[in-house]
């Protein structure tokens, strides 16, 4: 993976070698994650702390880290190596393919959105045994085009541990001050552009005219992180909105809000909605991405037209009627069990099995 930083599809690559772990501790399989760089030792330590060796290649120079990157996969000598991010993959497939007792070749796409590298990725994609899509949107969308076999196979968390962390949410909300009989929004996700954080304050400044009870904690961070927080000073919003920055463990906090905000311009499958789903939370946000193989308006939460804060005010002040809040949570709680990652844990370990025996034979 190109970076092990605390996003979206490195928390489900770390969760999902978690449970397998989880379900078969002692059968022979071991684990390797490379990754080019990582600013925050967060999943680092967690994927040590279980007995995955980590190959952390930060310390290599820019110009020489993908050379690095052959190399240390040649020396690693996979049955199976699966890609998670479009530029390794471009690196890694023309060198592997045609080397004598290559690894079976795997790639999971996360997004639909389509960056530079994509076209390269295109060009090399046919390479791949596999290519695995995180929704049923990705799988339609151009970022898996040139592929030969796509699998699709929604992705999870540990819903179990979500559901501890929503028992102690009293806890969690008085750790980062909130009182009591707020009604907590919570976004978590990077300061990025497509995160679209300045959609979300427009969207909180309008609802907190109307529910000054309503409290946004805002977790992530990125390069926008220091605009977010000068744009809250700039609308008044300080007794409102709070930007904590990267917040460790932050699932807890997503397990301790009423809501969970998203106001994003584009999204693969996001981690957050399925913990909010794996903890009984609903769910409002823009509907773009794999939200709306997640998420049902009206059902577990409420998804809007992107680009609109107005929508996404009027979403969320909806949510925030009693009897509606309470018709989401209980949707939210009953979506629950489509977001377990166990189930996914074993489909992979069975993907890789196949295609290890397949290319050896």
């Amino acid at each position: 993976m190109k970076t092990l930083n605390v996003g979206g599809a490195e928390v489900l690559l770390v969760e999902r070698l978690l449970a397998a772990l989880k379900r078969r501790p002692s059968r022979g399989v071991s684990y390797t994650v490379v990754c080019l760089r990582a600013s925050t030792d967060e999943l680092i330590e967690r994927l040590r702390a279980a007995g995955i060796t980590v190959v952390d290649l930060s310390g290599c120079p820019r110009s020489l880290v993908y050379a690095r990157l052959v190399t240390t996969v040649r020396r690693i000598a996979p049955h199976v190596l699966n890609v998670h991010s479009p530029a390794p993959a471009i690196v890694l497939r023309p060198f592997l393919r045609f080397a004598k007792g290559r690894p079976a070749l795997v790639s999971t796409v996360h997004c639909e959105w389509w960056p530079k590298t994509m076209y390269l990725d295109r060009l090399t994609r046919g390479l791949d045994d596999r290519t695995v899509a995180v929704s049923p949107q990705v799988a339609r969308s151009r970022a898996v085009v040139g592929a030969r076999h796509v699998l699709t196979r929604m992705h999870g968390v540990d819903i179990r541990e979500q559901s501890r962390w929503a028992a102690r949410a009293s806890a969690v909300r008085r750790e980062f001050g909130v009182d009591e009989n707020a009604f907590l929004c919570v976004c978590v996700a990077n300061f990025r552009p497509q995160k679209n954080h300045p959609m979300l304050l427009q969207a909180a400044e309008e609802v907190t005219r109307t529910r000054p009870d309503a409290v946004f904690l805002l977790a992530g961070d990125g390069p926008l992180l220091d605009d977010v927080s000068r744009e809250v000073g700039e609308r008044g919003l300080g007794g409102h909105v709070r930007v904590l920055g990267p917040v460790p463990d932050a699932r807890r906090l997503v397990a301790a809000a009423d809501l969970l905000v998203l106001s994003s311009h584009y999204e693969g499958l996001p981690v957050v909605v399925m913990e909010a789903l794996a903890a009984g939370v609903p769910v409002v946000s823009t509907e773009v991405g794999g939200l709306p193989d997640l998420i049902t308006s009206g059902r577990n939460g409420i998804l809007t037209e992107p680009g609109s804060p107005g929508a996404l005010a009027r979403a969320l002040l909806r949510a925030m009627e009693p009897r509606t809040h309470r018709e989401l949570r209980a949707g939210a709680l009953a979506s629950a069990d489509s977001v377990d990652m166990a189930g996914t844990a074993e489909w992979f370990e069975e993907l890789y099995q196949d295609l290890a025996r397949s290319v050896k034979a």
